[in-house]
């Protein structure tokens, strides 16, 4: 268990933050910006574990999302659930969902990258591809709208490498909006925020064997829509007034 911050809570914990929870298993909804896991000197201690293990002590992580991604996590609530689900993320026997605002336009409906990565140890945190040393990575893409100036997407990670998500899409013509690591300057301040969301997580229940799925009920577009800069939100082909 982590030890309670020095520096003041940036983040006022909320109801909302706990999709579910049973004996096992916990499902957050980790809001964009706060860390899942503490991070190097006490200015980032604060986490959502750290604000989790105020009211569910034993709660131990499972997998992580990105500081500025927001959405669903699982956590474990003693040391056999968090082996068994531990493994089963890295056998691969979860599955994940995600839904992003890229810039651009999709010259396609959809598809896949299968671009190995690793980290850029002299500019970290930032990843790259490396076809020699970079580690096997597998994104799904499917577009769901597509507006004047960027589209929805629904992104479907095989693999679970570090900023996987972020370095294909930019990889393919289209970064994220609000993407401070791989964005160019003008889709950065498209958005106030990272504009992706985990928001499907399926996995077996570590005790019962349940196939088990979660999922945001919010409208994501709608959510996401909020964080843009800007108003132009119109379907292609419309005009905006």
């Amino acid at each position: 268990m982590h030890s309670c911050p020095s520096y003041p809570f940036q983040f006022t914990f909320h109801s909302s933050w706990i999709h579910y929870v049973d004996h096992d298993i916990l499902i957050a909804n980790k809001p964009s910006g706060l860390l899942s896991v503490p991070g190097r000197g006490p200015e980032k201690q604060e986490c959502l574990l750290s604000h989790i293990q105020r009211f569910y002590p034993t709660a131990k992580i499972v997998h992580r999302l990105d500081m500025d991604t927001s959405g669903l996590m699982v956590l474990a609530l003693n040391s056999e659930t968090h082996r068994n689900l531990s493994r089963q993320f890295q056998e691969r026997q979860t599955a994940k969902t995600y839904y992003a605002i890229c810039a651009g336009t999709a010259s396609l409906k959809q598809g896949y990258s299968k671009l190995p990565m690793r980290c850029d140890w002299e500019r970290r945190p930032l990843q790259i591809i490396d076809f020699t040393y970079g580690k096997y990575a597998e994104t799904h893409w499917e577009v769901i709208q597509q507006y004047n100036h960027h589209f929805l997407v629904k992104l479907i990670p095989v693999t679970g490498r570090s900023h996987q998500l972020r370095l294909h899409m930019k990889l393919l013509g289209h970064p994220i909006l609000g993407d401070n690591l791989y964005a160019d300057p003008i889709t950065l301040n498209m958005a106030k925020r990272l504009l992706l969301h985990a928001s499907d997580l399926s996995f077996k229940h570590p005790v019962t064997q349940e196939k088990m799925h979660f999922h945001i009920p919010e409208n994501i577009t709608e959510n996401l829509k909020k964080a843009l800069n800007n108003s132009l939100f119109t379907k292609n082909g419309t005009n905006h007034a």
